[in-house]
């Protein structure tokens, strides 16, 4: 599968189906797969550490989150799963992606994810958290439009949880949203992977 697919709105691939199993703060998942989908034969290894190592919200939490850039739904799966009180909004430009978040929330249960396109969000909606490996291959240019679209939609307090790879522009990025006014702690190093914490300057 080459990269380009996993973001392109709709996969040109046949979708070859599977399935995946993992296990993020003692619950085990399994969910459906399907080429033309980031990470089809695997849960990514820069989302188990993103799950690993962020902060993830407690049962008692609510309010709305935000897993940008979905792909089959391993972060909101774990989001919803964790904090059912809340609701998750999964977007994804990549329809297969979308189909297979939805299908694998409603196996597992989940009726707290709802999934989208990114023009389907409400406008006026504001986020308490946002998770997202982004989708470093669609280039930097891309990547910061994609940072400067969805960030300033955190609540005042909010966070995000960004992973990304060291060797494909995880310093780069955190320099860039300090640049452009964001406080930013990298929270863990593992494997090759930055975990930054992105909030709101206070003071």
């Amino acid at each position: 599968m080459t990269a380009e697919h996993y973001f392109s709105t709709e996969p040109a691939t046949p979708a070859q189906r599977g399935e995946i199993e993992f296990n993020v703060a003692g619950r085990d998942y399994r969910l459906a797969v399907a080429s033309g989908v980031f990470s089809a034969g695997r849960l990514d290894p820069g989302t188990a550490v993103l799950l690993r190592k962020g902060d993830l919200p407690t049962a008692e939490r609510a309010g709305v989150f935000l897993d940008l850039g979905c792909g089959y739904g391993p972060i909101a799966a774990v989001l919803a799963t964790e904090s059912p009180r809340a609701t998750v909004w999964a977007v994804d430009v990549n329809s297969r992606a979308r189909e297979l978040t939805a299908a694998n929330a409603a196996t597992l249960g989940l009726a707290n994810v709802q999934v989208a396109a990114p023009d389907e969000v409400p406008g006026d909606l504001v986020f308490d958290e946002i998770w997202s490996n982004p989708p470093i291959h669609v280039g930097k240019a891309e990547l910061h439009a994609l940072m400067e679209r969805w960030l300033p939609r955190l609540a005042p307090a909010a966070v995000a949880w960004l992973v990304i790879n060291r060797h494909l522009g995880g310093d780069s990025l955190h320099a860039w949203l300090v640049d452009h006014g964001w406080q930013v702690e990298r929270v863990a190093s593992q494997k090759g992977y930055r975990v930054l914490r992105v909030g709101r300057k206070t003071g």
